[in-house]
């Protein structure tokens, strides 16, 4: 493969074709079913997958097929199946989503989340960085690799629109798919970054969850705090004294053992390679509030906690009035949202049962419990690297970026990450992307490096052709 006609191609596609097209996306509000439960009747997802749809069949992919894939009462999903140009017989499977976070306010000035801006390399709105990107990065790289006298297998690029929302209709789509798919060998996703944009950065796992809204109620309506205080027990209190069971509020260390695993030998050196290439960038990307620290002075047992080891936060609360509207009453109940982000090879289901056990087993006073909104999932454990995909990796580290590839632990999800391990256990994967630490994503002024973008893209098509050659 002419590594210089490769470089040109990448970047005169995201130039001339992907930059116009990608933008235009952007405008589209897309909104993650989750948060847009009139999806359908909206109409934006299926705007999203018709305006990529329309990009795609303008591609000169001799053979390739672009087809629109809905099941009944499911979100839409895209399909590209474009021929190898190896004689291979297995399926490399990349995959994106065009589903968005909500656009949420505060966005900086002349930033808006439905309007693209490219502003110093970067592109600006909501979806740019995550993960609208991703179709256009694959389809560049597959042109990329034929124009530059590559080769590479058999390619299907599968671009959902739920992922924001926890990918609900994947499994459906995986069974209904998963005789179409074939072989599968490698997995790509583009739906990931790292802590720079200096380097290709390698997602080797993932944190699972698990969620549950705690109602803690001790009456059936408020009374005057001055008449029944002393006497009914807080509901606030209960729930702290639940919380307790759960978390040491001093460390945060959570206390459930069902939560915590071994971290791997060799997870743990990558952390600290990753931690020594681009230090300072953990706690640096925090925008602190003014003499907040943070919880510890090791960089590398941060990204650890980050990555490997169970945390609680709370994330929502009801029962409590605004503080101008807080009147002198003793509220009936209290209702906490909690959030578990587990280790990536913890059981999730053993790890919410434990939390259900512990919330609801001889509660203080006899106060009634309430359990709803709960959610578990488990997290992901990246299979080692064959050495072909290391030599490549290595290879993309000198000429495409000129600094070592490294990994990254993160502790979002990626559902679809588990499902295909299970599907094809014996698949390599390469989970990247081009968001850094500061791109933004889910808050306000989320943005794209362009440049890195590219990058991303042309290391994409030596990997695709390093596949196809193994």
């Amino acid at each position: 493969m002419d590594r210089s006609a490769l470089t040109r191609t990448v970047r005169g596609l995201w130039d001339d074709d992907i930059l116009p097209s990608l933008s235009a996306l952007i405008a589209v509000p897309s909104i993650s079913p989750a948060f847009d439960p009139e999806w359908a009747a909206h109409g934006h997802l299926a705007a999203a997958i018709e305006h990529v749809r329309a990009w795609l069949t303008d591609r000169d992919l001799p053979g390739a097929t672009v087809e629109v894939v809905q099941l009944p009462d499911r979100t839409p999903l895209l399909l590209v199946d474009v021929p190898g140009t190896a004689s291979t017989s297995d399926t490399v499977l990349m995959y994106g989503h065009l589903d968005k976070q909500p656009p949420v306010g505060g966005w900086g000035e002349g930033l808006d989340p439905w309007t693209p801006v490219v502003r110093d390399g970067r592109l600006y709105g909501r979806g740019s960085a995550d993960d609208c990107y991703s179709g256009y990065a694959a389809i560049a790289a597959i042109e990329g690799v034929r124009r530059s006298g590559g080769a590479h297998s058999r390619c299907v690029v599968l671009l959902e629109t739920g992922e924001e929302s926890g990918s609900p209709d994947l499994p459906a789509y995986l069974d209904h798919l998963r005789p179409r798919l074939g072989d599968v060998s490698l997995v790509v996703c583009l739906d990931s970054g790292g802590n720079d944009y200096d380097r290709m950065w390698l997602t080797t796992s993932l944190r699972g969850l698990a969620q549950v809204s705690v109602t803690v109620r001790v009456l059936e309506s408020g009374l005057h705090s001055g008449m029944a205080s002393g006497i009914v027990p807080s509901s606030f209190r209960i729930a702290r004294q639940l919380l307790d069971r759960l978390e040491d509020s001093t460390t945060g260390e959570v206390l459930v053992r069902e939560m915590h695993v071994d971290i791997p030998p060799h997870r743990v050196a990558e952390v600290r390679d990753a931690v020594s290439s681009v230090p300072g960038v953990l706690v640096g990307s925090v925008p602190w509030a003014d003499g907040t620290r943070p919880m510890g002075e090791d960089e590398a047992e941060l990204a650890l906690n980050a990555g490997w080891r169970p945390t609680l936060s709370v994330t929502g609360a009801a029962g409590l009035p605004q503080p101008d509207d807080a009147g002198n009453v003793l509220r009936p109940f209290t209702t906490l949202v909690l959030s578990f982000r587990l280790p990536p090879t913890a059981d999730s289901k053993a790890a919410m049962d434990a939390v259900r056990n512990a919330l609801t087993t001889d509660v203080p006073y006899g106060a009634t419990v309430e359990l709803s909104r709960v959610e578990h999932a488990d997290g992901w454990n990246a299979p080692e690297l064959a050495p072909w995909l290391r030599e490549t990796l290595d290879r993309v580290g000198e000429e495409v970026f000129d600094a070592p590839w490294r990994t990254v632990a993160l502790g979002g999800s990626i559902p679809f990450m588990g499902l295909l391990h299970e599907a094809y256990p014996q698949a390599q994967f390469l989970v990247t992307g081009a968001v850094g630490p500061d791109s933004n994503c889910h808050v306000p002024d989320e943005w794209l490096h362009l440049a890195h973008a590219a990058r991303i893209t042309e290391a994409v098509a030596v990997v695709l052709d390093a596949h196809a050659r193994r």
